[in-house]
C-alpha cells in the first residue's frame, strides 16, 4: 500500500540510510587509494549482486521469473551505471565540494519529474520552499570548500549535473513501475547486475582497471560499500520507493552530505565548518516543509 506522507518508520530508515551514505564518501576515498575508481564501483555492484542473490535464495524470492520487466530493468541498470560514470568522471575535473553541490540538485529534478509523471505527487509551493532551504543548508555545509570554478572545473560540474539528472531519472522511472511483479529485490538486482557489467567493462576498456594496494583498510572500506551500502541500504531505499512519495524521499538525501562532513571530520581529520550547525538547521526545516501534510 502506497502512503502519501512519510511516517516515523520511513524517517528512521531514511536517516540510517543517509548516515550510511555519508560515511560511504569516506569509504570511497579510502578504497580509491587501493582500487581504481570505476573498477571499484563495478566490483562493488558485483559483490552486492552476489549477496542479494544469496539473500533472495534463502528467503525464497524469485529473481529470474518471466514477468515482462526486463526492458524496464535494462533502463534502470543503464541509468544507474551512467550516474556513476559521470560522477567519477566529474570528480577527476572538479572539486569534491563542487561535486556535492551539483550532485544534490537531484531532489529538485525528482520533484519536477514526479510532478510531470507521477499523478499523486504534485509540486506545491511549500515543497519548493522546503527543497530550497534544504539545498541552502547543503551549501552552508560545504561552503568552506567552494571556489570560483576554472574552465576545467566547469566541465566537471556539468558532468556532476548530468549524474544528478540520471539519479533523478532512475528514481522517477522506478517509482512509475512499483507494481507487485517488480519487487524491491528485483529492482535492486537489475541496477546492480547491469551496472556491474557496464562499469567493469568500461574500466577494462579505458585501461583503468587495477587493484594496486589490497591492504586490510582498503578491503574493509570496499566491504562497507558493497554490503552495507549497495546491498542493505539500497534494498531499504527501493522498499521505501515502493511505498512512499518519491519527491519526499529524495528530499531526505540532503542529510547525506551533512553526515559526510561529520564523517570526514571524525574519521579522516578533515576540518568541520563552523557553519555546520546552521546547515543542519536549514536542512531540518526544509525537509519538515517538504513532508508536512497539507491542511485539510
Amino acid at each position: 500500500m502506497s502512503r502519501q506522507h512519510l511516517d516515523a518508520v520511513a524517517m528512521g530508515i531514511l536517516m540510517a540510510c543517509c548516515a550510511a551514505w555519508g560515511v560511504n564518501q569516506v569509504a570511497i576515498k579510502i578504497s580509491n587509494t587501493g582500487i581504481t575508481p570505476i573498477l571499484g564501483a563495478g566490483l562493488r555492484s558485483l559483490v552486492a549482486t552476489l549477496f542479494l542473490m544469496a539473500w533472495c535464495w534463502i528467503r525464497g524470492f524469485r529473481l529470474f521469473n518471466r514477468d515482462g520487466s526486463l526492458g524496464h530493468g535494462i533502463v534502470i541498470g543503464l541509468l544507474f551505471a551512467g550516474e556513476f560514470v559521470f560522477l567519477y568522471w566529474g570528480l577527476v575535473l572538479t572539486t569534491a565540494s563542487h561535486s556535492v553541490i551539483f550532485l544534490y540538485t537531484a531532489p529538485f529534478f525528482v520533484a519536477v519529474g514526479a510532478h510531470l509523471f507521477l499523478p499523486d505527487e504534485p509540486l506545491r509551493a511549500r515543497k519548493v520552499v522546503g527543497l530550497a532551504l534544504a539545498f541552502a543548508g547543503l551549501w552552508l555545509a560545504v561552503a568552506d570548500g567552494l571556489t570560483f570554478p576554472t574552465r576545467r572545473e566547469l566541465q566537471g560540474d556539468l558532468l556532476e549535473l548530468i549524474a544528478a539528472l540520471m539519479w533523478a531519472a532512475t528514481t522517477v522511472v522506478i517509482k512509475r513501475r512499483t507494481d507487485l511483479r517488480l519487487t524491491p529485490q528485483k529492482t535492486l538486482f537489475y541496477q546492480l547486475a547491469f551496472s556491474a557489467v557496464v562499469l567493469i567493462g568500461l574500466s577494462l576498456a579505458v585501461k583503468e582497471a587495477a587493484i594496486t594496494d589490497p591492504r586490510p583498510l582498503v578491503l574493509a572500506a570496499f566491504f562497507y560499500q558493497s554490503v552495507l551500502v549497495a546491498f542493505v541500504s539500497y534494498l531499504a531505499w527501493f522498499w521505501l520507493l515502493a511505498h512512499y512519495p518519491a519527491s519526499n524521499l529524495a528530499a531526505f538525501s540532503f542529510w547525506t552530505p551533512v553526515f559526510g562532513v561529520f564523517a570526514g571530520g571524525l574519521l579522516l581529520g578533515e576540518r568541520i565548518s563552523p557553519l555546520l550547525s546552521g546547515a543542519v538547521a536549514l536542512v531540518a526545516v526544509g525537509i519538515f516543509l517538504v513532508n508536512r501534510p497539507p491542511r485539510a
